[in-house]
C-alpha cells in the first residue's frame, strides 16, 4: 500500500495581498503526476484544506479541479478539516463524495470509523481526526472537565485503538491537525497554543502504524512514524528558500516499511531584498528574482518617495515593503533626543524628517504651536 501524506493546502490564501489561487492549483494538480508515476494507492490531506472557514467561490472551483484530477490519477482521497476549515461546511455532499472516492472525515461521531483500503495483506484502516477544538469537541466526546487539544486528542485516540482491537491484523493510519510536541513552527500558522497547553505530546498517538501530521508549515519528522508534510508552498517571507515536499509512505504486511519525501515544485519563488531603493533597482545580482514574490527592506537614511510603484517596474511581483532607515548617527534612543524639549521642537523635527530635511517655516510653526495648545486645553477640560 502506497500513501501519499500533505496537508495545509490553504486553498484562498493570499501574500500580503496577492492571490495565490493559480499557484496554489498549479502545485496541488501535479500532485496527480506523483500518483502515477509513483502508483499511489490513496492521498491523505491532514487538515486546513481551505485558508477560511467560508472559502470564496474561486477557491471552491480549484479544491473540485484538484479533486477531479487526482481521482482521475487512480489515487482514493482522504481529508480531514484543521483549525482553518469549516468542518460542517467540509462536509457538505460527504457521502456522495465517498461514492466517487473522496473521503471526507470531518465530524466527531465518526472519528473512529475508518476508511478501508485493501491490499495484497488485507486491509489499512485510515482514520481522520478533525481538528477538535477543545470548547467545542469535550461536549461530544463527554469530557466536560477537558480544556487542552492533548485531552480531546486523547479522548479521540482512545476510540481509535479501541475500533482497531476489534480489526486484529489490519494496519492502521491516522490523520491529525495538532502542535505536536517537538514539531518546529513557521511564521504562517495561525496560533492554536495558549501558554503551552495545547501542545500535545508524542505519545498520544501510540499503537498506530503512521501518524499523518497537519498543521505546521515545515516539513519535519518527529519520529519514523510520526510526520508533518508541511505545506505545498510558503505562505510567509520567514519560510523563504525552504524547500516544499510530501511524503511517499510505503506499508507491508508488517506495517510501516518505508517513507520517503516528494518535492513539490515551486511556481514562484519567494525572496528577501536587502538595501537603499537605488540599489535595489540597479543591482545586477538581483536579476534572477525579477519575477518572485519580493519583501523589500529599505535602507535609505530619508524614506524614499513612492517606493512600491519604483520597485514594481522592476520586481512586479514585490508585496510587501518596509523602511528601516532614518536611524541616528549619533547613536542616541527616541527617548534620549526627546529628553528636555518641548513639544513643538518635536513636531517640528517631524516635519523635517518627513519632508527629508526641509524643517517647519515660520508660518507653519505657528500653525502647529497653535494647535498644540488647543488640545492642551481639550485635554484639561475633559
Amino acid at each position: 500500500m502506497r500513501l501519499l501524506h500533505t496537508s495545509d493546502w490553504h486553498i484562498g490564501r493570499s501574500l500580503h495581498g496577492a492571490d495565490l489561487l493559480a499557484e496554489q492549483e498549479a502545485v496541488l494538480s501535479g500532485l496527480a503526476e506523483v500518483v502515477a508515476a509513483e502508483r499511489v494507492d490513496a492521498v491523505l490531506v491532514a487538515g486546513d484544506v481551505y485558508d477560511r472557514a467560508v472559502p470564496s467561490a474561486d477557491a471552491t472551483a480549484v479544491l473540485d479541479r484538484v479533486l477531479t484530477r487526482l481521482r482521475g490519477a487512480g489515487a482514493t482521497v482522504v481529508l480531514t478539516p484543521g483549525n482553518h476549515d469549516s468542518a460542517r461546511r467540509l462536509n457538505f455532499a460527504a457521502g456522495l463524495l465517498a461514492v466517487s472516492g473522496v473521503h471526507v472525515r470531518a465530524t466527531v461521531a465518526g472519528l473512529d470509523e475508518p476508511v478501508l483500503l485493501s491490499d495484497a495483506h488485507g486491509d489499512v484502516a485510515v482514520y481522520g481526526l478533525p481538528y477538535l477544538e477543545p470548547e467545542i469537541a469535550r461536549h461530544e466526546l463527554g469530557l466536560l472537565d477537558a480544556r487542552s487539544h492533548e485531552a480531546v486528542l486523547r479522548a479521540a485516540m482512545d476510540r481509535v485503538r479501541a475500533d482497531l482491537f476489534l480489526r486484529p491484523g489490519t494496519r492502521s493510519v491516522v490523520l491529525a491537525h495538532a502542535f505536536v510536541g517537538g514539531g518546529l513552527a513557521s511564521e504562517s500558522e495561525r496560533d492554536i497554543c495558549v501558554g503551552g497547553v495545547d501542545i500535545v505530546p508524542a505519545a498520544v498517538f501510540d499503537g498506530v502504524d503512521y501518524v499523518a501530521l497537519g498543521h505546521l508549515h515545515r516539513p519535519q519528522s518527529l519520529s519514523d512514524r510520526l510526520r508533518y508534510s508541511g505545506s505545498p508552498l510558503p505562505y510567509s517571507f520567514g519560510e523563504a528558500g525552504q524547500d516544499k515536499q510530501a511524503w511517499l509512505v510505503d506499508l507491508d504486511a508488517g506495517g510501516l516499511a518505508g517513507v520517503r519525501e516528494v518535492p513539490l515544485p515551486l511556481p514562484r519563488a519567494l525572496t528577501v531584498l536587502t538595501g537603499t531603493l537605488e540599489e535595489l533597482l540597479a543591482d545586477p545580482a538581483h536579476a534572477h528574482v525579477q519575477e518572485a514574490f519580493v519583501s523589500a527592506r529599505l535602507t535609505d537614511d530619508v524614506r524614499p518617495s513612492d517606493p512600491m510603484r519604483r520597485l514594481r517596474t522592476r520586481f512586479p511581483h514585490c508585496v510587501h515593503l518596509e523602511w528601516s532607515g532614518g536611524g541616528t548617527s549619533d547613536g542616541r534612543s527616541y527617548q534620549e533626543r526627546l529628553r528636555g524639549r518641548g513639544d513643538l521642537d518635536v513636531a517640528g523635527e517631524f516635519v523635517a524628517h518627513v519632508r527629508g530635511g526641509v524643517g517647519a517655516s515660520a508660518p507653519e510653526r505657528d500653525l502647529l504651536g497653535r494647535a498644540l495648545g488647543a488640545a492642551a486645553r481639550e485635554e484639561l477640560s475633559r
